[in-house]
């Protein structure tokens, strides 16, 4: 391999970092205003947000990106690769957020919210003080996972002609005729993203371990 090789490959990790962090910031809230939605059992809305939620977990990431690309323009809308790869990753994780977040509400122990109420601590103050730390605490490790596995959903998005680390690798063996040291690289770039989540989980952790000790 040369150094252009391993450039492209490095440039493949760029772009899969990029839109991974980009579908988890716009996925991570929308999973958690999904969940809410389904917390508070608001009509019409609930419904609609299970049927989505069904739907995109059971699909197959490739299926749903070129679903997005191809079927949309059929209807009026066409999306340039990059904004349907980045639509694609972040329906896909938002509908595996919205049951992480489901559950922790789920255990929520309600008497602590209706005490606020009772006190007169408005509904958004409420959930920002008492609800949002707890069940970010507890859904933690479920989110990073959740980041992880979409780290690794990003090759999906290969099939409309984004480069990614995996399509970068195979372009390379492909030039190559040894297509071994290019996934070689491609695979511990993966780890090497993976720990990087994985140790800021930890570390996290650790903070609110800390913060809630007792003095």
């Amino acid at each position: 391999m040369t150094t252009y090789d391993y450039f492209s490959i490095a440039y493949g990790a760029l772009a899969t970092v990029s839109l991974s962090l980009i579908s988890i910031v716009l996925g991570v809230p929308l999973g958690l205003g999904l969940a809410l939605i389904r917390w508070s059992r608001l009509p019409v809305l609930n419904q609609l947000t299970i049927g989505y939620v069904s739907i995109v977990r059971t699909c197959p990431s490739v299926t749903l990106v070129l679903l997005i690309f191809y079927a949309l323009p059929v209807v009026g809308i066409s999306m340039e690769p990059l904004p349907a790869a980045i639509l694609t990753l972040t329906l896909s994780t938002a509908a595996f957020n919205t049951e992480i977040w489901r559950s922790a509400l789920a255990n929520f122990p309600r008497d602590q919210y209706d005490a606020a109420l009772t006190v007169g601590m408005r509904r958004g103050l409420r959930f920002r003080r008492i609800v949002l730390p707890q069940i970010v605490r507890s859904s933690l490790p479920a989110l990073v996972n959740e980041m992880t596995l979409q780290i690794k959903s990003t090759p999906a998005v290969a099939v409309i002609g984004i480069v990614e680390i995996t399509r970068a690798a195979i372009r390379v063996g492909a030039r190559t005729y040894d297509p071994l040291p290019p996934f070689v690289v491609a695979l511990v770039l993966y780890s090497l993203i993976v720990f990087v989540f994985v140790k800021t989980q930890r570390t996290i952790e650790r903070r609110y371990a800390q913060a809630g000790a007792p003095a």
